[in-house]
């Protein structure tokens, strides 16, 4: 192992670089263009064995990557925000053909206005793609699990994004520990496709298909991204026992011994909320915090599993859903929890919009109006 002090995305694009990726693609927007440049300067130094495609437009880099997917190749992307918007169309395509791409997705807020800043609108909006979707809050954890997610894409083969916050994760500054090559190979072996297109083999991809046969393959792939979970947490597992490193859990669970208000969020705003469930506990107030690590598959059954009856669910999401209450957090966790009605109560509110600041103060005080909402 080495260690390194360096930003998100310098963590982001080393774990490309020891995942013996074959294949990059990408075009550049604030604030990924320092993985995209990083791992081309690594292929142009001679230290990253990979084809770079410089391209014209995100839809194109998605294209690309699929493309080089479908013959055999393992790739890698990276985009954000409006970036990820253009790419949906071939969300769809990777999703729906198999491919293990893996994407890393620095979230930033969509426009209009323009936002250069950190929120979750751009990843919650591909939700429906049928990517698996994990969120990062360290850059160690943002190495971990790229290598992770090429592990998880390629054994199920369904695409896997890792979304981490802009600037917020993106840019700061902290220690991580890469792996030796060994250690890489022995988790991640070279990738070798169960099938793969060859001109001189034959096949199509990708072809027309009546509802017959259209039907049952979407449906296998709504169960394979459901049983995605399970394998996510013995890939976990198998990496923990490699490199003493745990990332895998559905939920990160911050002090939940005889908590009565659990606070759930995502991404860097769970770490934050770590210090608000200090401050809440300081008072007397017994609160817990969850940061959900998997996104997609959303865990419903363990966040329910996570809840003594009688207990309160606070949703902080990073989101809005238009025209209704919050966000896709608070959406999915009363769909969870719907049998659960009358033992859960669930309040919820959207906080840090385009960048908006969360200190664990704010936070804390979010915690106390919806403690107030849900004893009424």
């Amino acid at each position: 192992m080495s260690k390194v002090f360096g930003s998100g995305n310098t963590a982001c694009a080393m774990a490309v670089k020891d995942a013996d990726v074959d294949f990059v693609a990408a075009y550049p927007i604030t604030p990924q263009t320092a993985v995209a440049e990083k791992i081309a300067a690594y292929i142009a130094q001679g230290i990253m064995d990979a084809n770079y495609l410089p391209v014209e437009s995100e839809h194109s880099a998605a294209s690309a990557i699929a493309a080089a997917s479908a013959v055999g190749a393992r790739v890698f992307t990276a985009t954000a925000s409006q970036g990820l918007l253009y790419m949906h169309e071939i969300l769809h395509y990777a999703a729906g053909g198999r491919l293990p791409l893996v994407m890393a997705n620095v979230n930033r807020a969509v426009n209009m206005p323009w936002c250069l800043y950190a929120d979750h609108q751009d990843a919650v909006s591909q939700r429906d793609t049928g990517w698996i979707q994990l969120f990062a809050a360290s850059n160690q954890e943002i190495y971990d699990s790229i290598l992770l997610a090429f592990k998880v894409a390629e054994e199920v083969q369904i695409p896997v994004m890792i979304n981490y916050d802009g600037f917020l994760v993106s840019h700061s500054m902290m220690p991580f520990e890469t792996l030796d090559e060994n250690k890489i190979k022995e988790y991640l072996p070279p990738y070798d496709p169960s099938w793969r297109l060859h001109p001189q083999w034959g096949g199509t991809f990708g072809n027309v298909t009546f509802s017959e046969q259209y039907v049952p393959y979407r449906e296998s792939l709504t169960r394979d991204v459901k049983r995605a979970g399970e394998l996510i947490i013995r890939c976990a597992r198998e990496f923990e026992e490699l490199t003493g490193r745990w990332h895998g859990g559905y939920f990160d669970v911050y002090r939940p011994e005889d908590a009565s208000f659990f606070l759930l969020s995502m991404g860097s705003m769970g770490k934050e909320m770590e210090l608000a469930v200090d401050l809440l506990r300081q008072e007397g107030i017994p609160a817990a915090g969850l940061r959900l690590r998997v996104f997609c598959p959303f865990p419903k059954e363990e966040l329910s599993a996570l809840l003594p009856t009688g207990t309160n669910l606070l949703v902080f999401d990073r989101n809005l859903v238009y025209g209704s209450a919050a966000g896709v957090l608070l959406q999915e966790s009363r769909a969870a929890l719907y049998d659960r009605r009358d033992e859960i109560r669930i309040a919820g509110i959207s906080v840090g919009l385009g960048g908006e600041d969360l200190p664990a103060s704010l936070l804390a005080d979010k915690a106390r109006e919806m403690i107030q909402e849900v004893k009424k």
